[in-house]
């Protein structure tokens, strides 16, 4: 069991978006589900919780009513391999969603993502603080990444 585990609130759709993110990561399942019993709050046999896992990455979501919503202050980064990688990322989670800007997205649901290649993070740091800037200026007038600008970009003089 992972030490910390990103628990998101949702209204009454937990059972829906665990379905929906287990279906756009490749490695993802459900792994297990609670349901309201007497007690409730919810109704008795409506779906509580949700607990799947992303890529290893163990979430859980809850049917925790309307009383909190899910902000952008708090956002979930996919580190991608090579654009393939974001292109899949980024068509699947904005479907029904929103694509905001450098790279991040607010899905159906609420919840923002970051589809972000790998090599943007080592472009970032590189020695060469004027490649470096050149990278930042590229990828702030991005709304999707594009790994072959972000190069470019890295390679102008």
């Amino acid at each position: 069991m992972q030490k910390i585990t990103p628990f998101l609130w949702f209204d009454n759709q937990a059972e829906e978006a665990a379905n929906y993110y287990v279906s756009v990561f490749r490695n993802a399942k459900i792994t297990r589900t609670a349901r309201y019993g007497d007690a409730g709050p919810g109704p008795k046999g409506s779906v509580m919780t949700v607990e799947f896992e992303l890529d290893g990455n163990q979430f859980i979501a809850l049917n925790g009513g309307p009383h909190y919503q899910i902000t952008p202050a708090v956002s979930f980064v996919v580190n991608c391999k090579d654009q393939a990688d974001v292109d899949y990322y980024w068509d699947k989670l904005t479907v029904g969603g929103m694509p905001v800007q450098c790279g991040w997205l607010t899905d159906k649901f609420g919840v923002s993502w970051q589809v972000v290649p790998t090599r943007l993070s080592e472009l970032l740091v590189d020695p060469d603080k004027a490649k470096a800037q050149r990278v930042m200026a590229a990828m702030m007038k991005m709304v999707k990444l594009d790994v072959p600008t972000l190069e470019q970009a890295a390679r102008a003089a």
